[in-house]
Order: structure tokens, then sequence, then C-alpha cells
């Protein structure tokens, strides 16, 4: 990779070069089904995210507590966390050197950082005053602004996901 540093290189290609990298990718449909699973965490992941994201933003405030969205959409956003941690690991190991080349994999990494560190903000912060705003009340603005940064970061994380393949 042209203009990356001597480690970097050696790391991306000691993870695609290793036993997993080879079995994922000379494994006969392997990759496609990780692909697949991937897609299907990414909807479990994003999918109750943008649900709880709409709360925040008004939609249902006057009959869906915030502490119910997020007590439903949170568990099912976690399990697709899980899927696709695990399965973008592997598919990894299989393509290290192609991400690592690719224009699309800081942005999509930056952004999974910015997600995280809003998710962050949102629980040790802005949802503890949760009982004030819960139901039949406009969000504040924190929760209007960790919303409009999730749903923002997540969609771009899919758009530069996608980008990785071209």
């Amino acid at each position: 990779m042209p203009g990356s540093p001597g480690w970097l290189d050696a790391t991306l290609n000691t993870i695609e070069q290793s036993g997993l990298g080879d079995t994922v990718r000379n494994t006969p449909y392997l990759y496609p089904i990780l692909m697949s699973l991937h897609v299907l965490g990414i909807a479990l992941l994003v999918g109750p995210i943008i649900g709880v994201d709409l709360r925040l933003l008004g939609v249902g405030r006057s009959n869906l507590p915030v502490t119910v969205v997020l007590r439903y959409l949170l568990p099912l956003a976690r399990v697709g966390f899980v899927i696709v941690v695990l399965t973008g690991a592997l598919m990894f190991t299989a393509i290290a050197n192609a991400v690592g080349s690719s224009a699309a994999a800081p942005w999509k990494f930056g952004l999974i950082v910015v997600a995280g560190i809003n998710i962050l903000i949102f629980h040790l912060k802005i949802y503890r005053n949760v009982t004030e705003w819960d139901i039949g009340v406009a969000s504040p603005i924190q929760p209007k602004i960790a919303a409009v940064v999730s749903a923002t970061s997540w969609t771009g994380v899919i758009f530069a996901g996608r980008f990785l393949a071209y």
C-alpha cells in the first residue's frame, strides 16, 4: 500500500496470510455466508438504532416512552453489533490488504469511533435526565443532537462499508 507505514503493511499481510485468512478466503461459500450474516447483523444493529433515534427526535413522543423504546430495541442492536463485529473480523482476515489500501477504510472505522463515543455520551450523560422528557415532552436539544449524530454516523458506516468492496 503506497504511502502507508511499513509496520501496517506487514501487519495486514500477516493477518491476510494467516491460517484463518486462508480458511475464510479458500473455503467454498464461506465468504458469501459471512457477508450475508454481516448484512443481517447490520439490519439488527442499525434498524433498532434508527428507531431509537427517531424517538429521540420526537416520533411517538405522546405515547411511547424513551425508556420503553430503549428497553426493547437496544438488546436487538447489541445482538446485531456482536454479529457485525464477528463476521466483519472474519471477513477482514481474508482481505486485510485490500481493506488497508481502501480510501473508505478510515471513513468506516472513524465513523464507528464517532458512533461509539456518541453512545457513551448518551448513556453516561444525556440519558440520566430521561425522566424529565421520557414521554409527552419534546426531547431537549442534547438527545436530538445525539440522534442526528447516531443516524448520520451509522449511515456513513454502511456507505463506507459498501465502498470497501469497490
